[in-house]
């Protein structure tokens, strides 16, 4: 337990740090962006967008983004309601978020692990600009602790979790 104890106690400070940035002008506007592209939307309109192109991957694709979101979803609902880890602003007296999140816990991050799903299938079918794939998963993911709602260690697990699961769901597709 000590082990946990020390991890809790290192989050919170980093919360603390990166929260801090937020606390800036120019961060604010972007970081809601950044936070509201996470939402999901993106994984309806990319999927509509790939199949107006009608470039020849896109059926592995939805099929990958479809089987990955599923398995994603129902793991991320299961651990949040399990775990009930409390949000920063329920966790650390005084603090108020920027944004108010849609549910009550914080372990892990649907946006981040949405936004690296995504990322991941993307790559995996398309290949492309892996990095700006990332980058905008990243940005998603670090636009959480920045308005409040997660903690640092919310969003890595989220983040491994949507890639693993996207990967997982590759090799069981075969598509890898």
């Amino acid at each position: 337990m000590e082990v946990l104890s020390r991890l809790h106690s290192y989050d919170r400070h980093l919360f603390a740090k990166i929260f801090r940035q937020g606390e800036r002008r120019m961060v604010i506007p972007m970081a809601r962006a950044l936070s509201r592209s996470g939402d999901g939307y993106l994984h309806l309109l990319i999927p509509l967008v790939l199949w107006q192109l009608q470039l020849p991957d896109v059926p592995h694709f939805l099929a990958l983004l479809t089987l990955a979101l599923g398995l994603e979803r129902g793991l991320y609902w299961s651990l949040k309601n399990s775990l009930r880890r409390p949000r920063p602003q329920n966790a650390i007296p005084g603090l108020r978020s920027l944004i108010t999140a849609a549910d009550q816990f914080s372990f892990p991050s649907g946006h981040s692990s949405g936004a690296f799903l995504l990322a991941t299938t993307l790559v995996i079918i398309f290949g492309g600009p892996v990095l700006a794939m990332y980058v905008w998963a990243g940005g998603v993911a670090l636009s959480r602790v920045l308005l409040g709602v997660h903690f640092p260690g919310d969003i890595l697990a989220g983040g491994i979790m949507g890639s693993t699961v996207a990967l997982a769901s590759a090799a069981l597709l075969g598509v890898m």
